[in-house]
């Protein structure tokens, strides 16, 4: 069954030290999408998997409503820079994402008439909105196939280039090689020195 709303924002203010109004935005979007996917929620299990579009404050509303956790392979992060998460039952393959309306910020005020200032406004106003209100809800297709974005635990091997152990099945197979995803190209940082293999410590 699921909790009441101010239980979860208080578990959410309670890992962000505060709360604020995309913390609201991040419990109430998976609240919605738990209502329209027929899933309770917290989850403790592996049914909902979620893809949150940015880091930051929302994450923590989302956590806190759906249970779903970067440890527990439920949440990934593709930070596009939006407050937005595509919801996805694993068993159903049945996916939505949603996103504030444009409107929100703006309608929040007619929410929260005694708020003192356009920020408490969104966090008073956020609360009692009507999810319709406050959202947009898309159907869509995951285009990265359910295996691959859950990949395969336990699974092992080690890349031919760097020979650092590669987990969940994440190598990439290139010229009769087994390689990491760094040294396949994908890599997301660079030495800080040429021929600067380790930190001397």
């Amino acid at each position: 069954m699921t909790r009441p709303l101010d239980e979860i924002l208080a578990e959410s203010s309670s890992r962000h030290r505060h709360l604020c109004p995309r913390q609201v935005l991040g419990t109430r979007m998976s609240l919605w999408a738990g209502e329209i996917l027929g899933l309770d929620l917290p989850r403790r299990d592996k049914k909902l998997l979620v893809i949150a579009e940015t880091d930051g404050c929302m994450l923590d509303g989302v956590i806190a409503a759906t249970g779903c956790h970067a440890g527990g392979r439920t949440l990934r992060i593709r930070d596009f820079g939006k407050v937005a998460a595509t919801f996805f039952d694993t068993r159903s393959e049945r996916a939505i994402r949603v996103a504030p309306c444009r409107e929100s910020r703006s309608l929040a005020q007619v929410y929260a008439p005694g708020a003192r200032n356009p920020w408490e406004a969104m966090l008073l106003g956020y609360q009692v909105m009507p999810a319709d209100k406050l959202f947009r809800v898309q159907a869509v297709r995951v285009t990265t196939p359910l295996v691959e974005l859950v990949s395969r635990p336990g699974k092992k091997t080690e890349c031919d280039v760097c020979q650092e152990e590669i987990i969940n099945g994440r190598e990439v197979a290139r010229a009769g090689l087994t390689l990491c995803c760094s040294c396949a190209g994908e890599r997301y940082y660079k030495l800080a020195a040429e021929g600067l293999a380790e930190v001397q410590i």
